[in-house]
């Protein structure tokens, strides 16, 4: 047990997870007590009850934040979860997302599928897999949590049965994620070998002692390596890393938007969480220098997110490959989080910075995509001309989330890239530092083409938009944090700290 943790048994520990269980539960029963003729109608009364639950969830996490005393070291429940403000941060980050999405989604889904009953159980499903992901310490645990979180999206990613773009995207997301997880799997087994555990600080304590002794570091480092990098494989596909992103835009692009919604944003923030959690307690002790690997991840994610990019005509394909793009910048802060120094803090500081702004900014984003596809039922960039005349506050909301994407400063993006980058630059990876930064140049000509559309051409397609209340608070709320974020980081930068001194104080 490494210091400072307490193992416990309260289920007021894991009260996010046990609202989001009963939550689910129970609109799987009341969806299985209504009359099957009357399912649309009780749609928006399912997004509601969902939408009460993920509440409840995120008052308990913040809650969980707020009391966890970061001197004081994580606790450990029933064995298998770590409760720190690490995990607790991004499970506020994480239902954050999912609160907006589904208010937003609603009426888009209540329009579509008469299925709402099975839609939001398992949305609520997907939150709780989340969940339980950014708190395992125990790598099956991290498994089935994936698996679980995997099974239900590829259900939601084909949900409306009759569009043939989303069975396709469901499938693809199907074949792809089932491959990974076979590959992960088969990681976690040679790892298991390799050090006879499956506890993250288990791990870490057997490679402390394994690699002082000359005569098995080999022996170790033969089977280590291989299960390093098909773990990191298979966390690679839930954040949609290069070259494991092939499923993400045709998914993205197929799905029903509230679904592409939280697979680009709280899911993304899930597996970086994972993944920031095995390499920094598990690896601790490993002495491998994994900088050039996750580099090398990082450059290829960034380059060949925002190249594809560049050629896309619809928007929400667009932000798709943006969404991986993404992922290598986020990834970058990993890159300087190779021990426990001051750049290490400021690495982490700046992933869950990057990841509680992106969140917000990306969310916001999908849900301009998918305000046009409920008025005009296009996604084409062409839909968005004059858009400054038919609807001025879509337009300049959908604005300040593109300019955050870039990361233009009075945004939560410019921040979140600051820390990221500042982070690689202490480390002196002035080459990584430098290579994101003309990315970031590439991704400002695509951003701005948009923001060219709607404010610079005249010709425009239909009339006064007329966009859903639900859909323009979540729009609002987004908005709001964006600025706020870039204009006042110090408010955030607090909890960001909290998480990452506790994250780092348990290594070994």
């Amino acid at each position: 047990m490494i210091h400072g943790e307490q193992s416990v048994g309260d289920l007021g520990y894991i009260a996010p997870e046990i609202i989001l269980l009963i939550g689910g539960l129970f609109i799987f029963c009341l969806d299985l007590a209504y009359d099957p003729g009357v399912g649309k109608k009780s749609g928006l009364s399912y997004m509601a009850l969902s939408a009460l639950f993920l509440t409840a969830a995120l008052v308990a996490a913040v809650l969980q934040l707020n009391i966890s005393d970061p001197e004081a070291g994580p606790k450990i429940a029933y064995s298998m979860m770590t409760i720190d403000n690490f995990g607790s941060f991004i499970k506020v980050t994480i239902f954050s997302g999912m609160i907006l999405t589904t208010i937003a989604g609603g009426r888009y889904m209540n329009r579509r599928s008469g299925n709402q009953g099975e839609f939001w159980t398992f949305f609520l499903m997907v939150s709780l897999a989340m969940s339980i992901a950014v708190s395992a310490n125990n790598l099956v645990l991290v498994y089935l949590a994936i698996e679980f979180l995997s099974i239900t999206s590829y259900m939601l990613a084909g949900f409306l049965r009759e569009n043939r773009r989303s069975n396709e995207a469901g499938l693809k997301y199907f074949l792809y994620g089932s491959i990974a997880s076979a590959v992960m799997l088969y990681g976690i087994s040679l790892l298991y070998g390799a050090t006879g555990s499956l506890y993250l600080h288990d791990i870490a304590a057997a490679f402390s002692v394994l690699m002082g002794e000359s005569t098995e570091v080999s022996g170790l480092a033969f089977a280590a390596l291989p299960a390093m990098l098909l773990i990191l494989a298979g966390l690679g596909f839930k954040a949609s890393l290069a070259p494991f992103y092939q499923w993400a835009p045709d998914t993205y692009d197929g799905s029903p938007t509230p679904v592409a919604t939280y697979l680009s944003t709280a899911s993304k923030a899930a597996a970086f969480a994972v993944l920031a959690r095995f390499f920094i307690v598990a690896m601790a002790s490993f002495e491998v220098n994994w900088v050039p690997v996750l580099a090398a991840f990082s450059i290829i994610t960034m380059t060949m997110g925002n190249l594809a990019a560049l050629r896309q005509s619809s928007v929400k394909r667009m932000i798709a490959y943006s969404s991986v793009a993404q992922a290598g910048y986020i990834l970058m802060g990993l890159v300087a989080v190779t021990s426990s120094s001051p750049s290490a803090m400021d690495g982490l500081n700046g992933v869950l910075l990057y990841l509680f702004a992106y969140l917000f900014t990306n969310v916001g984003a999908f849900l301009v995509v998918m305000a046009l596809e409920e008025t005009v039922s296009s996604t084409h960039i062409s839909a968005y001309r004059g858009l400054i005349m038919r609807a001025p506050w879509l337009a300049v909301m959908f604005t300040v989330f593109l300019l955050s994407l870039t990361g233009i400063p009075l945004t939560g993006g410019f921040f979140g890239k600051f820390y990221v980058f500042g982070a690689a630059i202490q480390r002196q990876y002035f080459w990584l530092a430098g290579i994101g930064m003309i990315n970031a140049g590439i991704a400002a000509f695509y951003y701005l083409r948009v923001v060219r559309e709607m404010f610079f051409t005249s010709e425009s397609e239909g009339g006064t938009l007329e966009v859903p209340m639900a859909l323009q608070t979540s729009l609002l709320i987004c908005t709001v944090v964006t600025v706020w974020i870039g204009v006042y980081p110090s408010a955030v930068l607090d909890w960001v700290s909290n998480a990452s001194v506790q994250l780092l104080s348990v290594v070994p």
